[in-house]
């Protein structure tokens, strides 16, 4: 695989897209939550997905070698984030690309629908770590720990959000690049994050739980988006020492200046989704990055709901993950 394929669909498929997604599905979406049968058939894609992954995963077969560093997210965990931290550490605050998926492999995208084949460039392909700074190749997965290749030889960077927020953002950022009409209620979503198969990503508690038990590995790094929030320079300096990494401060501000949100939203189409779904004119991928600000689409009722459900969860792996301040808003410590 040379590389991501960037055509864009035709007009019969935009059409044809269209048709199905504007008029012919919605109603029938809306008739399965109204007689009760679409949590269902959540939960039946939820097995279909990780049968998927038990007999397609590509990292069954992939040796990790010395410069691979795995960035493993949840999705909508800060993912493009911290991508963007280690590669401009890696490039010396100078790194460039027309998309991220140019320069960093995907090797699990191919399990989540035909809209993400070809997206991503491959392992193989990706050689602009070789005449980086810092020969460090990264690699994307939104995989649990236990479907991806361990090394000692390689290295490791997991980051954990507030599932509140993931929800949020995760609800917006695929109705409005994949499913539009075809998206399921806010409180179909809410009922199938609580069930623990969120649409198309699985569990939170198995996903974050088996990446924190890792943290005491030496190659292994565990951040949470909370505290990446409240020291962006300090989460810099850290990923730059456990990548072995040591640059001036002048190249830390200004890996700081570009892992910045303004910057990064600046530059929203090297993040986002090459086309989405064939409907969509326009995929986004970056839209607020916040810490704490889950009521968009939650009540106080049901974020308390979802805390009280995931760290039950959480006990119940035997995980000892700070929940609380996983979830701690920055702006309600500031008032208080």
């Amino acid at each position: 695989m040379a590389g991501p394929k960037r055509k864009p669909p035709t007009i019969a498929e935009r059409l044809g897209c269209c048709f199905w997604a504007d008029f012919v599905m919605p109603p029938i979406v809306r008739t399965l939550e109204r007689s009760g049968h679409l949590p269902a058939l959540l939960a039946k894609e939820q097995q279909r997905r990780e049968q998927t992954i038990s007999r397609r995963n590509p990292f069954r077969i992939y040796e990790p070698e010395p410069q691979d560093v795995f960035v493993m997210t949840y999705p909508k965990s800060g993912t493009n984030w911290i991508l963007q931290i280690a590669f401009q550490l890696i490039h010396h605050g100078q790194g460039e690309f027309d998309h991220i998926h140019s320069v960093v492999p995907w090797p699990d995208a191919v399990l989540n629908s035909w809209t993400m084949r070809n997206y991503a460039i491959s392992t193989d392909y990706a050689t602009d770590w070789k005449t980086a700074p810092e020969p460090i190749r990264l690699i994307k997965t939104h995989l649990n720990w236990e479907h991806v290749c361990y090394s000692k030889q390689a290295r490791y960077i997991a980051v954990v959000r507030d599932p509140k927020d993931i929800f949020v953002s995760y609800y917006f950022f695929i109705r409005e690049n994949f499913l539009g009409g075809l998206m399921p209620s806010v409180e179909a979503m809410y009922q199938s994050l609580l069930a623990g198969y969120l649409l198309g990503a699985g569990s939170w508690p198995v996903n974050a739980a088996g990446y924190w038990a890792q943290r005491n590995r030496a190659n292994v790094l565990v951040l949470l988006f909370a505290e990446m929030k409240r020291d962006l320079e300090g989460t810099v300096r850290r990923v730059a020492d456990f990548l072995d990494i040591r640059v001036s401060d002048a190249v830390i501000r200004e890996v700081c200046r570009k892992s910045s949100f303004g910057y990064m939203k600046s530059i929203d189409q090297r993040f986002a989704p090459y086309r989405g779904a064939p409907w969509r004119k326009r995929a986004q991928m970056l839209r607020k990055g916040e810490q704490g600000a889950s009521a968009e689409l939650l009540s106080r009722e049901q974020q308390a709901e979802i805390d009280s459900v995931m760290a039950a969860e959480l006990l119940r792996l035997g995980s000892d993950l700070p929940y609380d301040e996983l979830c701690g808003d920055p702006r309600r410590r500031k008032r208080e």
